[in-house]
């Protein structure tokens, strides 16, 4: 075979982005690195048996009564302030807004069930 007749011929150019012998990549195995931030359904069995068991905490119950009260943008200001970021601020809105709407079914079953 010359040089430039040989099948690989492009692989085996000594200059440029894509100089040396092709090879294919190896595919590294998923670290445990990566599963960081991962929610597993123990960890999120655990807390909601602790928040059915220790309750809300005085800030959530705070932010309840502001959304009752039609006070939104006062209760994501104090979140904020709570925990740290406006993106988390804005979760636990709705978190609280849906803790009301759980409490407000549940009134309606108990007024059904009268």
């Amino acid at each position: 075979w010359g040089f430039f007749s040989h099948p690989s011929a492009s692989m085996v150019i000594a200059v440029g982005l894509s100089k040396g012998f092709l090879v294919e990549k190896k595919t590294a195995a998923a670290r445990p690195a990566s599963r960081k931030g991962y929610l597993s359904t123990r960890v999120k069995f655990v807390r909601d048996v602790v928040k059915e068991v220790a309750g809300l905490n005085p800030y959530e119950r705070r932010l309840i009564e502001l959304l009752k009260v039609g006070r939104d943008k006062r209760c994501l200001k104090l979140a904020k302030q709570r925990l740290g970021t406006h993106k988390r601020g804005k979760a636990k809105r709705e978190e609280m807004t849906q803790v009301i709407r759980t409490q407000k079914g549940g009134a309606e079953k108990k007024k059904a069930k009268k």
